[in-house]
């Protein structure tokens, strides 16, 4: 089944009350990248998710190259087959608390369920731990350590995890192997695949 919205910007109406930074790109996507919070990764000044921000500048650079953004960088970009959201939507002076992000879950099982992507890329350790617990049965295998799991491909109930390191703490190559790891899938027959995630556990 098909989303029929053409929204761009926060395309299923969600309201987390405040200013917040709601989900953006193609409803219909098959790459959902899940970032932690505006905080984070930036947005508060544009309401998208990673622009106006270092961490916003070296990811979209690789979702550019891998085919998923028109432009190495914009603070509107134009997507094709992707969508972009936080674990916490919320615009704050800090970081969010554990009490918090928890009390936002609901808004991201929500939008993970309305588009149905089957690619996660959570970027950060929070968002992995995330993906880790609520969508694979590999919590207790392995650590949400997006640095040490940085590109790896893991199956997971419904969906193909693809952990991503914080932008922010990038080293050489690791913009090189996330962009090969992405061609990979998308070398492949990788809607096949979806029906494939969709089997394991």
């Amino acid at each position: 089944m098909q989303n029929v919205t053409e929204e761009t910007s926060n395309p299923f109406g969600m309201r987390v009350g405040g200013s917040a930074v709601y989900g953006y790109g193609d409803a219909n996507a098959d790459f959902h990248v899940i970032g932690e919070s505006p905080y984070a990764h930036g947005g508060a000044a544009t309401g998208i998710p990673f622009t106006d921000s270092l961490e916003g500048e070296r990811l979209q650079a690789v979702l550019h190259d891998a085919g998923l953004l028109d432009d190495p960088y914009s603070d509107e970009p134009a997507v094709e087959n992707l969508f972009l959201s936080y674990a916490h939507p919320g615009v704050t002076d800090g970081p969010p608390t554990a009490a918090e992000f928890a009390d936002a879950e609901r808004f991201l099982d929500a939008e993970l369920r309305a588009i149905n992507a089957h690619i996660l890329l959570p970027v950060g350790d929070r968002a992995l731990r995330y993906c880790l617990d609520e969508h694979t049965s590999l919590a207790a295998k392995l650590p949400a350590d997006a640095r040490e799991l940085h590109a790896r491909q893991l199956r997971g109930r419904g969906f193909m995890v693809v952990p991503v390191a914080d932008p922010a703490e990038w080293e050489d190559g690791d913009h090189e192997r996330l962009l090969a790891s992405l061609r990979s899938i998308l070398d492949s027959d990788y809607r096949q695949t979806k029906g494939v995630a969709t089997t394991v556990g």
